[in-house]
């Protein structure tokens, strides 16, 4: 069995220009992920939550420990349909992935969850325990575009979210006409940092924002808010 790898993870609220002068940086030091054909690449995902909304709830509280599920594909493209648990324990984060079909898919939007727990992947067998004893459903849909930068000492993955976005009135992964609003203030995106081993100085120096803003805030709860309050809540 696979030991788990937790890694650190930062976020960052920059600017569009602040953006600009880091990636022309780490373009000097650093390297495109491979998985970026044309530099960038656009993510969905759709969240699931109880009806407490605990996921949530947990995250705005920062409850120590907590995880949330999520259905991600890249590019519109059913050709990777990755079910993920991203978990917290303290300042460590973990992902647990299994990579499903469209028809799989297709049984979780319509509540049939049994099949996963003859799947050999653990994230697959605690989605389904967790669907049947907490009632997960899907919550939310977030959209947006990534632009990723990977350094193999300490494996440093820099990530530059533009658009964040979210979809309402669908949870059709594929569906490109899906009515999107917007999260994020104009000229604002979010810069994510995740390394595991340490913090190699000269990237932590390269990359240091000065004018940003160190945030908590996920775009999971940015597109839950989006939700609440384009429903008066």
């Amino acid at each position: 069995m696979l030991k788990d790898v937790y890694r650190h993870e930062l976020k960052y609220l920059i600017s569009d220009r602040e953006a600009d002068i880091l990636k022309n940086r780490l373009r000097e030091k650093a390297g495109i992920d491979s998985h970026a054909k044309d530099g960038s690449y656009f993510i969905r995902s759709l969240y699931f939550d109880d009806v407490w909304e605990s996921a949530y709830n947990d995250k705005q509280a920062g409850t120590a420990e907590r995880r949330k599920y999520r259905i991600r594909i890249y590019n519109y493209s059913d050709d990777v349909i990755n079910l993920e648990c991203k978990s917290k324990q303290g300042s460590y984060i973990n992902k647990k992935s299994a990579r499903i079909s469209k028809d799989e898919l297709k049984k979780i939007l319509d509540g049939d969850y049994s099949f996963l727990i003859n799947r050999e992947e653990q994230v697959c067998k605690e989605f389904y325990i967790a669907c049947c004893s907490e009632g997960l459903r899907p919550g939310v849909l977030v959209d947006y575009d990534r632009t990723p930068f990977v350094y193999a000492p300490g494996t440093v993955r820099i990530t530059f979210d533009e658009h964040v976005r979210s979809g309402f009135m669908s949870f059709d992964l594929f569906d490109r006409s899906i009515p999107v609003y917007e999260t994020l203030g104009e000229g604002q995106l979010i810069m994510e940092v995740k390394y595991t081993e340490y913090y190699p100085e000269n990237i932590k120096e390269l990359i240091e924002p000065e004018a940003s803003v160190y945030t908590a805030a996920s775009k999971f709860v940015m597109c839950c808010d989006a939700m609440k309050k384009i429903r008066g809540l």
